[in-house]
């Protein structure tokens, strides 16, 4: 009865009309797809992308140099040096990031006391050649101002889970 039915199906196409089918039905869905460059997807709050620092809302960097981020970096890809200032708090003179090395881990995010190293919304980062992945600090702050609001929106979002 088997080889019948197999036979049978064969013969008649029934697979092929079941596909054709599938297909047909998705003719009158909405379209998935989207038109990329002007068109962008939601991104998760806790999408990790290019860092950024960020700063007080008097205009001060957050950054106090403690070193945790650069401690419990796994790739190795922060550093930072500090120096004392007139009133005895400590800001960073230098604070980079080797992109080509960075895992996008989020561990530095984490390990900030203060939020001020922070994986922001922007994805779109590509560069033509190794050079512009080297981040400094003025790059960071940058980025950071250029970011705040979206960042800000974010950690607010995700600040019940942290």
């Amino acid at each position: 009865m088997s080889n019948f039915v197999a036979s049978a199906k064969s013969l008649l196409l029934v697979e092929l009309l079941r596909g054709m089918g599938l297909s047909f039905s998705y003719m009158f869905r909405r379209k998935a797809t989207i038109n990329y460059p002007y068109e962008k997807g939601a991104l998760s709050p806790r999408f990790r992308g290019e860092h950024a620092l960020r700063r007080y809302a008097n205009g001060e960097e957050r950054c106090i140099a403690c070193k945790l981020c650069e401690a419990v970096c796994p790739a190795l890809a922060i550093t930072i040096e500090a120096e004392p200032r007139d009133d005895g708090s400590r800001r960073t003179t230098r604070y980079d990031i080797d992109m080509t090395k960075c895992i996008y881990c989020g561990l530095c995010q984490e390990a900030c006391p203060v939020d001020a190293i922070v994986e922001g919304p922007n994805y779109e980062f590509a560069t033509f050649t190794r050079e512009e992945l080297f981040y400094n600090k003025e790059r960071l702050l940058a980025n950071g101002d250029r970011w705040e609001s979206a960042i800000a929106a974010n950690l607010q979002k995700d600040a019940a889970y942290r």
